[in-house]
């Protein structure tokens, strides 16, 4: 019984006044405020002859804002419009729907234009972006990373443009890039499900978005990654010719299929005094898992047809058991994977190691979907692509959210670990002297850095 004497005389009902629920939440749409995105939204989707009831620019920003907050589904902005003692007045699911609709390819692409100059704003005010690091070292400076993948969104047939997976699943596989240093999602293009994984065309598509998306004084050093069997002949002289433009270095660590060619170079390796122990991710000694060059051991007719200056490095370790093996790994007890790149320096462990360091992307893409790219909310394609969209804008303020307003201990967080201890905490809302005033629990654990975190966002200069 003493377990459950804390509940003795109480009682619920819903008819408190003055507190708002996620009211941490706030923060987000402060912050898109503050660094003019909102401002910048606004004006992109401004048309002439065309007066509506919500600013167009302020309804992208609040969905952005409530998918930040862990909505899932256009009827979640109402979380918002119960903050309308702070926020003012908040579009209805139906606004939200028609904004979503209005947003054509025409708009959505001076949609990206404004997310592009506020991002080069954010950069600025945090002095850069932050380093990559690898194996506990930091890359060279000034290099932004660019991480290229691929993930499956299953849905329902009655979606356009939902098709089968190769994963024998039903839906969509839409294709997109994450800033490394950041962790900000540049773009996303949404294809059907039975679009390929390795499209050289989708690749240059999404990279040519996101190098739009970089800083235009950041595109200077730069390294894009691909994992899985990404090397195409098309996808490599494509990052090539960028890697030629003045002024540019485009560095690529792209994967690489292990063909017969391939095979035949790894089995005249030497076993002995070739193969170099490979790193993990702090940079010790990885066991059972080794490193070597092969690219002078394809044949010559095989490096011509591809860029000059790519190198071929293959990686092998012991495989788990149950690892499903090809008969060639299954007949020396290895497992192989390959990967290409045009970085001629460094140790072979390194560059392998950078390249591995592309499955952080991975860890955000399963932070997309809790961010709304689990679950598509129209029938309509074009509606589903503007929802990544906004998709897209909520991981870039959480990135943004880090890069300038949260302490260490929050910084940390992942977005789950955010919502439980900033963005989801109630606050009262108290008046007084002509102003508003958010009074957050004093008890909660987190309460001196969520004061600090708004003071952080408050002191940021308005933009111009």
């Amino acid at each position: 019984m003493k377990s459950t004497a804390w509940a003795a005389g109480l009682s619920v009902s819903g008819d408190g006044v003055g507190v708002v629920a996620h009211a941490g939440g706030l923060a987000v749409r402060l912050l898109a405020d503050r660094v003019g995105l909102t401002g910048e939204f606004s004006s992109a989707l401004t048309r002439r002859g065309f007066v509506p009831g919500h600013d167009r620019g302020q309804v992208l920003v609040d969905v952005a804002t409530m998918l930040a907050g862990g909505g899932e589904a256009i009827a979640d902005i109402d979380t918002l419009r119960h903050q309308d003692a702070v926020l003012g007045s908040v579009a209805s699911p139906p606004t939200v729907w028609r904004s979503l609709d209005e947003l054509t390819p025409a708009r959505l692409r001076r949609v990206q234009r404004a997310r592009a100059r506020t991002r080069a704003r954010v950069w600025d005010l945090a002095g850069g972006p932050p380093a990559a690091r690898v194996a506990d070292r930091i890359l060279e400076k000034d290099l932004v990373v660019l991480d290229v993948d691929a993930t499956i969104v299953v849905a329902h047939s009655e979606k356009e443009n939902a098709a089968a997976t190769f994963k024998h699943t039903f839906g969509f596989h839409p294709l997109g890039v994450w800033c490394d240093n950041t962790s900000e999602l540049l773009t996303m293009a949404l294809r059907p499900g039975n679009a390929g994984a390795n499209t050289a065309a989708d690749h240059i598509e999404v990279l040519t978005a996101a190098l739009a998306q970089v800083p235009r004084a950041h595109r200077k050093k730069l390294l894009v990654r691909v994992d899985g069997a990404g090397a195409s002949h098309a996808l490599l002289n494509w990052l090539t010719a960028q890697d030629a433009k003045r002024g540019r270095s485009m560095q690529y660590s792209v994967g690489f299929a292990v063909t017969e060619h391939v095979r035949t170079a790894i089995t005249a390796i030497p076993k002995k005094g070739v193969w170099s122990p490979a790193i993990d991710a702090h940079g010790d000694p990885r066991v059972e898992a080794d490193v070597a060059e092969i690219t002078g051991l394809l044949p010559a007719h095989v490096r011509t047809l591809w860029p000059d200056g790519m190198r071929v490095i293959a990686r092998r370790e012991r495989p788990h058991p149950g690892a499903q093996l090809s008969l060639f790994e299954e007949s020396d007890g290895w497992r192989y994977q390959a990967f290409a790149t045009n970085t001629t320096t460094g140790a072979l462990q390194f560059l392998e190691a950078r390249h591995r360091a592309h499955a952080r992307v991975e860890d955000r893409i399963r932070h997309a979907k809790d961010t709304g790219l689990g679950r598509l909310p129209s029938r309509e394609y074009a509606i589903n692509q503007a929802w990544l969209v906004a998709v897209a804008i909520a991981a870039d303020l959480i990135a943004w959210l880090r890069l300038l307003a949260l302490p260490q201990r929050l910084a940390d967080c992942e977005p789950k670990a955010l919502r439980y201890r900033l963005l989801h905490v109630p606050a009262r809302i108290t008046r007084g002297a002509r102003r508003r005033r958010l009074r957050f629990p004093k008890t909660w654990p987190w309460v001196h850095d969520i004061v600090a975190v708004f003071a952080r966002i408050i002191a940021i200069p308005r933009a111009a």
